[in-house]
C-alpha cells in the first residue's frame, strides 16, 4: 500500500533526511520519502503492517521534530 501525507511545520531539510532515514529502516517499509520542499510524506508498507507502520512513522516525526505534524 501506498499513501502520501500532508505535513505541517517540517522545519528544516537536514531534519526531513534524518526522519527518512529512520522510517526506512522499520520492518514492513518498502519505500519513504519526507519531502521538505512540497512539505509532503510518502510511505509504500505492506498492506497487514501499513497502520503499525504509520503509527511508528509518526512516533519518528514526534521525536525528531515535535513540532511537525503529519496530517492523515
Amino acid at each position: 500500500m501506498r499513501k502520501v501525507y500532508k505535513l505541517e511545520d517540517l522545519c528544516c531539510a537536514n531534519c526531513a533526511a534524518q526522519i527518512e532515514d529512520k522510517i526506512a529502516r522499520l520492518d514492513g517499509v518498502q519505500h519513504a520519502r519526507v519531502n521538505f520542499l512540497t512539505q509532503k510524506f510518502t510511505l509504500e508498507a505492506e498492506d497487514a503492517q501499513f497502520d503499525a507502520v504509520f503509527a511508528e512513522s509518526v512516533s519518528i516525526f514526534n521525536k525528531i521534530e515535535p513540532d511537525c505534524t503529519v496530517i492523515r
